[in-house]
């Protein structure tokens, strides 16, 4: 009696846990892909769930049925091929369906983003996030680790022309346009850290020399997400979401999603780090190797063969 209590209360309790807590886990979604995880996520925890309910209901009702009495024999069934045929199939097909599911949502996430995508290029370091928008080329210029200094935090090359219309930030709002294709290029520049945000479903490791990424379309503004929260201080943040030391608790940045005409306005009034670095910028490029040119290859074609 007390196990049939314990599911009855227990799973009751359960329930009502999972539908009083679910504002505060399933936060809006403010993504186009934020919507296709959001429908995996959900189908998953449909068949789990049933399953779930399935097997503690069978198991604490047969804890029940056949608890022991002096009168009765335990019946002997000791294989049954059938049976086992059946319950390796079912659950080796169900899994197989989500999995493709979760990798055809995977592929669409991580897949090449489109050509005319904002380009942020986010850097974890201990203990805050960098930033770094292309110019008006639209490609991010070279950096190198050993340029980095108190000045020059994400080592950014000024010698190459690609790289003198970079934006840089170290502190401040990360701006992107609502309605458009944003690609975040996420690098680390000690340990492992976390890009999460989690109204646009957004989780990707920035691990030390290897850079990964995450492109995305939102879908409300920061104002529009305000409104829909009924909170007037409501602000997207990237947070680190991997313990990454004793400072961990300080990586938060704050998101502003624009309209389009807005974010173009912010995008034009911001400078360069050439701009705001001239002195590195001459430095820079009165440093840089010059480039020589192939010489003619002169060598008889035999003698190249034998080469």
């Amino acid at each position: 009696m007390l196990f049939l209590a314990f599911l009855i209360i227990g799973g009751t309790a359960f329930f009502w846990s999972f539908a009083d807590s679910m504002d505060d886990f399933m936060v809006p979604i403010a993504s186009v892909h934020a919507a296709w995880i959001e429908e995996m996520f959900w189908t998953t925890m449909v068949i789990l769930g049933i399953v779930f309910v399935l097997t503690h209901v069978l198991l604490f009702w047969y804890s029940y049925r056949y608890q022991y009495k002096a009168d009765k024999k335990a019946y002997y069934y000791p294989h049954n091929n059938m049976l086992e045929v059946v319950w390796t199939i079912i659950p080796a097909v169900v899994m197989a369906l989500l999995v493709f599911s979760g990798w055809k949502a995977w592929t669409k996430i991580t897949n090449p983003a489109p050509a005319d995508a904002v380009v942020v290029e986010i850097v974890g370091k201990q203990f805050n996030w960098l930033y770094r928008y292309p110019g008006k080329d639209n490609i991010l210029g070279v950096a190198k680790h050993t340029l980095i200094d108190a000045t020059n935090e994400l080592g950014i090359d000024l010698s190459d022309p690609k790289a003198q219309d970079d934006l840089f930030f170290s502190s401040g709002d990360i701006h992107i346009p609502k309605g458009k294709p944003v690609l975040f290029r996420i690098r680390s520049r000690d340990v492992t850290h976390d890009v999460y945000q989690p109204n646009f479903r957004i989780q990707m490791h920035a691990v030390p020399g290897m850079p990964t990424k995450f492109w995305f379309v939102p879908t409300k503004t920061t104002a529009e997400m305000a409104t829909e929260t009924g909170n007037p201080d409501f602000k997207y943040e990237i947070v680190c979401n991997q313990i990454c030391g004793r400072g961990h608790f300080a990586m938060r940045a704050t998101l502003v999603v624009d309209e389009p005409e807005d974010y173009e306005k912010w995008l034009s009034e911001q400078k360069s780090f050439a701009e705001q670095n001239p002195e590195l910028l001459e430095k820079m490029q009165a440093n840089a190797a010059p480039v020589i040119p192939a010489k003619e290859e002169t060598k008889p074609v035999a003698e190249k063969a034998a080469l």
